[in-house]
């Protein structure tokens, strides 16, 4: 971006007057955030027409990255570091008198999102347009996201996340590519004068799916992609007549229709309702979007036969799998096509990443629900069904066993992950572990049927966003030691380990952690009202809030050491800084309890005398992208604690590892190729593997009765979930953590995530920790040598492995800015 700086100010004063009518002195710091970002706005999206004229000029292959969550966080620091304008930026602001970070604090994140993999479709849409492909990020418009979360009394609240309040200056409504999408009815035939059996949705309810587009500005190339997120209006919006006839309900029937299916992300689906909503959002956007993207090829090709050579669909876990049940629907209902030709287009177009393997999350819809709300797309389904389990009563004769374990419907439930791995070209797990893992156990029968079509895609970061935005100080003086090459080639860290000795370098990189360790102490301070100190060990354990991700084996580590100083006060004992951030789903009650209780743990340990500010626990609100972005750059301890074989691959772990601090993790997910990069001496490696995991699981569990029997400091800890220490109030509060733990009914239902298997191997990896962090030099030695390290996990690199493996698209340059304007 060339880049005027007097043009700029000029906007931003105008903008003000335009859109406020007031002056820069009378105006709102949300008011300047709205004039900045549509100054910025307005370079963005002639950038944008011009990657569009491009795109038309070459015609490439587009991929359509299909997701129910992009977790984009703030646009507009992201857009000025992309188009290489930040630092000039700040300068034009600072001499009109405004601090720019305060202008970005005054953006909602988008609340689109929630966990790590809304944020990796983020990060997947920066890495595609930085690396000149054409690419659609496809999902929803939620009006409220998940939630903001709130703690009141230590307890989990959720509120609407009205991130739509003031309007959002980074989207542009599109009405004119609506799309309607049909629900419920019934399907009628009939046979055409061709013998084509003809298949008609009647008697259904619709909606109007409206996009809204976001430009995702690639790094100093020009190229502005989209994010096209959809949203639900009804086809009618008043019934006056109804409304006429006291029928107010009625009236509004429509609009309510609408309004719920984008009201909030990942509705709470325990109940039947929750279920069917769930089901409607999934295909409301994927219909829409599948609908538009044939539209679009439609307007410039005519052969829909070679629709797969230009058009790649990547559904992004299980959500967005109906995409191969809608895909044919189209092509055969709009477009009269056969059946097979259909099928071989929709073969060759869909591709399937897997990102667990928690059954929970490999969604199963019942009959009854799905074959209701969606008549002819379970049609399709069937038939695809039908047809696949011909194939395998051919491949293995007389096996039903293998027809129970493969069907796509089979049991009264419809099986969306079956559905997609039969109907796509590519299956891909997220890390060299979890891909092993499918292809071993969970998906075993389907990889021994078709391997060729099983890949592995070590998921990454964008280092745009978690390096040159988040942490400005390392990311210059990374600069200044081994040149900016490192910001679109991520390997080109691996320069920085020729300082990981130097003693002075070691000295300027430990002084900049300590300077993000202030800045985040600050914002403790004045969101939390508790003090840490910055020279404590900041442990840190930030991500959705899952059982098997175990921060309840975090917190009671946290009551043993508490413990241990209770009964040694004058032990020596380096002090800790223990840091949770983490949103627990609306209708998970012991992700909710275990809030609770590290805040119960918080109040107890941070007003205690003996402990004398050595022990500090302290709970992030509403922990989201962009307070994300400065606990990684001020973390010394990187928790990745996930019961081995459990977590796909993690991409907190990549950022933490990205910002200089070392993992304290088990050997799953990504950890196993983080270790593999840095080196087992610079992490602290604990607890069972996953082939132990899976052993016992396969035997049955383990009995933790016999931990809880023999370790009497276990025993101890465990006891204080049910004996008041932590809720005088009502001792009987943590009871559900004590039995998840213990369930002496049923031992094969207890301690299914091995907390109590993992935990003296935790301690031990914790005390590790603090002998390690007194050795300074070595400390900043390892910490080094992670930054150093961290070039494999960047989205760029997996991009260009989905490139090379899945989508083989050719990259798209623009001319130069003299060429355009002749």
């Amino acid at each position: 971006m060339k880049f005027d700086k007097e043009l700029f100010k000029g906007t931003v004063l105008n903008n003000i007057k335009t859109l406020y009518r007031r002056t820069l002195e009378e105006a709102t710091e949300q008011q300047i955030f709205q004039a900045v970002s549509y100054a910025i706005k307005d370079v963005v999206v002639d950038n944008w027409m011009a990657t569009q004229k491009e795109y038309e000029k070459k015609d490439p292959k587009i991929v359509y990255y299909m997701s129910m969550e992009f977790l984009m966080g703030r646009a507009l620091g992201n857009n000025l570091i992309n188009l290489r304008a930040y630092k000039e930026v700040a300068e034009a602001l600072d001499e009109l008198g405004v601090d720019l970070n305060l202008v970005e604090d005054q953006e909602p994140d988008p609340a689109l999102g929630n966990g790590g993999l809304g944020r990796l479709a983020a990060c997947f849409l920066d890495s595609l347009a930085t690396l000149n492909y054409a690419a659609y990020g496809c999902g929803i418009r939620y009006r409220y996201g998940m939630f903001r979360q709130e703690i009141r009394d230590g307890y989990q609240v959720e509120v609407p996340d009205n991130w739509l309040a003031d309007g959002y200056p980074f989207e542009l409504r599109r009405p004119e590519y609506a799309k309607e999408v049909k629900f419920g009815g019934w399907v009628s035939s009939y046979v055409d004068e061709n013998g084509r059996t003809i298949f008609k949705q009647e008697g259904y309810q619709s909606v109007q799916a409206v996009p809204y587009d976001m430009p995702i500005v690639g790094y100093g190339n020009g190229i502005v992609n989209t994010l096209r997120i959809w949203d639900a209006q009804p086809v009618e919006c008043f019934s006056l007549d109804s409304f006429d006839k006291g029928d107010y309900q009625k009236a509004v029937e429509q609009e309510n229709l609408a309004r719920n299916i984008v009201e909030v992300l990942y509705p709470n689906d325990n109940h039947y309702a929750g279920k069917e909503l769930r089901l409607k959002q999934q295909y409301f956007f994927i219909s829409a979007s599948v609908q538009e993207a044939v539209d679009k090829y439609m307007r410039t090709h005519t052969d829909l036969h070679k629709f797969h050579e230009k058009v790649a669909f990547q559904l992004n876990d299980t959500h967005p799998t109906v995409a191969v049940a809608e895909l044919m629907r189209v092509l055969m209902d709009d477009h009269d096509l056969s059946w097979d030709e259909a099928w071989e287009i929709t073969c060759k177009t869909c591709a399937y990443t897997n990102h667990t393997i928690m059954s929970e999350a490999l969604e199963k819809w019942p009959i009854e629900l799905f074959s209701r709300l969606l008549p002819r797309i379970y049609q399709i389904v069937e038939e695809i069904n039908r047809r696949f389990v011909l194939r395998i009563q051919q491949m293995y004769p007389g096996n039903q066993e293998k027809i129970r374990k493969m069907a796509i419907i089979y049991d009264g439930q419809v099986k969306m992950a079956h559905l997609a791995i039969v109907g796509g070209h590519s299956v891909n797990g997220v890390a060299r572990l979890h891909t092993e893992i499918l292809e071993k156990q969970e998906l075993r029968d389907f990889y021994e049927m078709m391997p060729e079509k099983f890949n592995n895609k070590t998921n990454g970061i964008t280092q745009r966003r978690f390096l040159l935005h988040a942490n400005p100080l390392l990311a210059d003086w990374v600069t200044d030691h081994v040149g900016d090459e490192w910001i679109t080639d991520l390997p080109a860290l691996s320069r920085l380990r020729i300082y990981a000795d130097d003693e002075k370098a070691q000295q300027e990189f430990m002084n900049i952690k300590y300077q993000n360790k202030v800045r985040l102490a600050k914002y403790i301070r004045e969101h939390n009202g508790i003090e840490v100190d910055p020279r404590s060990i900041f442990d840190v354990q930030v991500k959705r809030l899952h059982e098997y991700k175990r921060q309840l084996m975090n917190i009671l580590h946290i009551m043993y050491l508490y413990n241990e100083l209770k009964d040694h006060p004058d032990m020596d004992f380096y002090p800790r800084t223990f840091i949770f951030g983490a949103k627990a789903a609306a209708g998970y009650r012991n992700a909710k309890l275990t809030i609770k209780l590290i805040n119960s743990v918080a109040d107890v340990i941070n007003n205690d005398p003996v402990v004398d500010g050595r022990i500090k626990v302290v709970f992030i609100e509403n922990y989201r992208v962009s307070n994300a972005e400065w606990i990684f750059a001020a973390a010394d301890v990187s928790e990745q604690i996930s019961t081995a074989s459990k977590e796909a691959s993690g991409t907190g772990n990549m950022k933490f590892m990205l910002n200089g601090a070392l993992t304290l993790g088990t050997m799953d997910g990504a950890n196993v190729e983080i270790v593999e990069e840095v080196g087992k001496k610079n992490a602290f490696i604990f607890g069972l593997s996953a082939e132990q995991v899976i052993q016992y699981e396969n035997y049955g569990g383990y009995n933790p009765m016999d931990i809880f029997n023999n370790d009497q400091d276990i025993r101890r800890v465990l006891m204080q979930l049910i004996n008041g220490t932590y809720s005088p109030q009502d001792p009987e509060l943590f009871r559900p953590l004590y039995n998840s733990l213990l369930n002496t009914q049923d031992t094969a239902k207890a301690d299914t995530y091995f907390i109590l298997a993992d935990f003296k191997s935790y301690a031990e990896a914790q005390r590790r920790v603090e002998a390690a962090y007194k050795d300074e030099k070595n400390w900043a030695k390892s910490a080094l040598l992670n930054v150093a390290c961290a070039g494999k996990f960047s989205s760029d690199r997996t991009i260009e492995e989905y490139e090379r493996d899945i989508w083989h698209q050719e990259k798209v340059i623009l001319p130069s800015k003299p060429e355009l304007s002749k």
